[in-house]
């Protein structure tokens, strides 16, 4: 495996700009107080100044003011790609349209939080299962619980497989990248969106692609980026990413969570931590026609 398989497999795993408020983190995982996050910030701007770093992600879609210029060629649409990859992270690490609640930052180990959504749940949807959904040694989902999925594509030739090592190949080492990302909220109900279903992996005119990406949840914002995780939260990601989030939020049925955390091509069992939200201008593009 190169050099950088290994490095962009390990990002799946994965002056204070700050909010106020005592960050509250996933079950089973301590807060983290607002001056580590300070301080993570501050390292964060030190270890990239004038080091030519890209934009980076995650960040708030709804401010579309960047001072990033470090250009790439934006990545074809995801019909014309592989699908290499799917995983979630706990809380949506983007904020922005129906997801702006405030829910913690990323702890710099992962497993932290980021926004989570801020509709009403009827009592019903939230009913708990008579069981923990995911690995409970990285903090267990709940109805109620926010979650991003990632669907990752690269114009490697490719198929679908464990981490981000999946979207390079022997013939191309640095493919372009598009990450489709869904923001949902988890509840009880089989009628809800199905993840299983969402995320089946089938193929069409000789590319991987995905069950379905939801067409209903507004129009994506698009924005050049980069990986996340919380890996990046004192150091910049070097990778180039087109990013299209979804801004409206869709309710899906935990139990198809739960189906394919314990059975999927891509071993997920858990979801993932977060990046801290990124709020220096020198690290975001701008995001352009919004």
């Amino acid at each position: 495996m190169t050099i950088f398989k290994l490095a962009i497999s390990a990002l799946a795993v994965s002056a204070s700009f700050g909010a106020t408020a005592l960050p509250v983190l996933a079950a089973g995982h301590g807060a983290v107080g607002d001056e580590v996050i300070a301080e993570q910030r501050a390292e964060l701007a030190s270890a990239t100044q004038g080091k030519g770093f890209g934009p980076q992600s995650p960040r708030d879609i709804d401010a579309p003011s960047g001072m990033n210029h470090r250009a790439f060629g934006s990545a074809p649409a995801y019909a014309e790609m592989n699908l290499c990859n799917i995983h979630f992270h706990e809380n949506a690490e983007h904020k922005g349209g129906e997801f702006t609640h405030y829910a913690g930052n990323g702890d710099g180990h992962g497993y932290g939080s980021g926004y989570e959504y801020n509709g009403t749940l009827n009592a019903a949807e939230l009913s708990p299962l008579d069981h923990k959904v995911g690995d409970s040694e990285h903090g267990d989902l709940e109805p109620g619980d926010t979650i991003e999925i990632h669907f990752v594509y690269s114009t490697a030739q490719v198929q679908p497989g464990e981490g981000l090592g999946s979207c390079v190949s022997e013939a191309i080492a640095n493919p372009q990248l598009r990450v489709e990302a869904v923001v949902a909220v988890l509840v009880n109900d089989p009628k809800a969106a199905s993840l299983t279903d969402m995320a089946a992996v089938k193929t069409v005119e000789g590319l991987y692609q995905t069950g379905y990406l939801p067409d209903d949840l507004g129009r994506p914002v698009v924005y050049d980026g980069s990986t996340t995780g919380p890996t990046y939260n004192e150091k910049a990601s070097p990778f180039q990413v087109t990013w299209s989030v979804r801004p409206q939020v869709v309710k899906m049925d935990i139990a198809s969570v739960d189906a394919w955390l314990k059975d999927n091509p891509f071993k997920e069992d858990h979801a993932h931590g977060v990046r801290n939200l990124v709020m220096n201008p020198d690290l975001l593009s701008p995001i352009v026609g919004q």
